[in-house]
């Protein structure tokens, strides 16, 4: 039987795939149908204002887990080489891109929770279990078709899951870790990684009851229709290209969100039948934003070049719960990120934090204790992508591209949407240049020097190896329109 020791409770981390902070229906969006995450929510605490490390996959998979900028671990892009045997960079050898990183599964591991992952790895290595995890079942990738997905079946193969929706294949192994990987009364942890709701999203991808009651019915008028951004880099955009194009992506998208929904659905009832929900927390967020239209972007960071970081882009949902314990139907509007997470649940778990001195985040723990948080005194959140850097506050956001720009500046008190760039207007000149000097400051003080985003020609293609002296990690495809 697992825990039921109150100081030692259980953890469910549900993460998924490009997901926007807009698209769940305890978020206001009335037309997408999440009743399994709106029941965490109603349980629990839903966050408002909270914001992904770095606006594409990896880098926000790796600063989740181990609560490192990308300019500290070195995974600057999507992963493209070194995930499995059957990863784009045939040759290049498995590469496991967090050694000596440490996360904080392993410090859960370590004082005895027992860790189990399903679904969505895309950190390197896939053939091996990595950062404490006992139980592995991944995904061979980082994403791919709904149906016949590539998952890890040895140490030196992968297997076709054949005629099976992808998302349902995920929960069905974490609920065999549930089921027979718990020993005695030792807490366990739960890493369930949906590849959902990324792409693809045409029709034959998902299951026709999913699909067609969104196709047939959904106005969709909760995702704006704008025009194509001009440095939209020509990927993923059917969605411009006509009214049909457009209803049959964000049919397949929203099918993916409900789809994933009730795999989270049996995850609560599998607790409750067991009389653990109240003994577990239950953790739910995205890797990065996504836009579907906004901003007339089909994509997340890197659906535009030069890199954006639009809020859209950089916002993710983010919900906890253990009823009974954690405040029940609250919307915390504090800003902020992924890089407190790790500092969080340790904290709240009483267990150690590995180097703090190099961790830029903050627990928020006392939210989730009932207790009065007090914000960081300067309240900001910063992002990166590469050579893009972002500072935001509550009021003002700056985002800065390394060598030569171009800049942004939004008054977000104003201009939420983030239409109106005053980076050159001499009246903000020294807003601008105040905020860049903290971005300077605070990015000083955490990169590492070695992996230093801003130095290396990021551009959304994807990253092949390590960043080390004599290596050339990225793909580059784009270029500066």
């Amino acid at each position: 039987m697992a825990s039921r020791d109150p100081q030692r409770p259980n953890l469910v981390a549900i993460l998924t795939d490009d997901q926007g902070h807009w698209a769940m229906g305890c978020a206001g969006n009335s037309e997408l149908r999440t009743p399994n995450l709106d029941r965490i929510a109603a349980e629990g605490i839903r966050f408002e204002n909270f914001f992904c490390v770095s606006p594409v996959s990896s880098p926000a998979r790796a600063s989740l887990l181990t609560g490192r900028l990308p300019s500290q671990h070195g995974i600057h892009d999507w992963l493209c080489g070194g995930n499995s045997v059957e990863d784009h960079a045939k040759g290049a050898g498995l590469i496991e891109y967090l050694k000596g990183t440490p996360a904080y599964t392993e410090v859960l591991a370590r004082a005895g929770w027992i860790c189990g992952l399903s679904g969505k790895w895309h950190l390197g290595d896939a053939h091996h279990p990595q950062k404490g995890f006992s139980y592995w079942k991944p995904h061979a990738m980082g994403g791919g078709p709904y149906f016949n997905a590539p998952m890890i079946r040895n140490e030196s193969e992968v297997e076709r899951a054949k005629g099976i929706y992808v998302s349902d294949l995920f929960t069905d192994n974490a609920l065999t870790f549930l089921d027979t990987q718990r020993e005695g009364d030792a807490p366990f942890y739960l890493a369930l990684n949906f590849t959902a709701p990324h792409s693809p999203w045409e029709r034959h991808e998902h299951p026709p009851e999913l699909f067609d009651s969104y196709f047939d019915r959904c106005p969709f008028e909760s995702v704006p229709c704008e025009p194509r951004h001009p440095w939209g880099k020509g990927i993923l955009e059917k969605l411009f290209e006509s009214p049909e194009g457009r209803r049959e992506w964000l049919s397949g998208y929203f099918a993916a969100i409900t789809g994933l929904d009730r795999g989270v659905g049996r995850v609560l009832d599998w607790l409750e039948r067991q009389g653990l929900r109240e003994n577990t927390v239950v953790f739910f967020t995205g890797d990065n934003g996504m836009n579907m239209g906004h901003h007339g972007i089909c994509g997340k960071g890197n659906g535009t070049f030069p890199l954006n970081m639009y809020d859209t882009s950089v916002k993710v949902p983010a919900l906890i719960s253990r009823p009974g314990h954690i405040p029940q139907g609250l919307v915390n509007e504090s800003l902020l990120s992924h890089y407190d997470v790790m500092p969080t649940l340790l904290d709240y778990l009483g267990l150690p934090v590995p180097e703090p001195e190099k961790l830029p985040g903050r627990s928020f723990a006392p939210l989730l204790r009932g207790e009065r948080h007090e914000e960081r005194e300067d309240v900001v959140v910063f992002d990166e992508y590469g050579p893009v850097r972002m500072l935001r506050t509550r009021e003002w956001k700056y985002v800065h591209r390394y060598p030569y720009g171009p800049h942004e500046l939004y008054h977000l008190a104003d201009d939420p949407g983030e239409a109106r760039n005053l980076a050159e207007s001499e009246a903000h000149r020294e807003r601008m240049l105040e905020l860049r000097a903290r971005l300077d400051r605070w990015f000083a003080r955490y990169a590492d020097p070695r992996r230093d985003g801003r130095i290396h020609p990021v551009d959304g293609g994807g990253q092949l190896d390590l960043v080390e002296p004599g290596r050339h990690p990225f793909k580059l495809r784009h270029r500066k329109p």
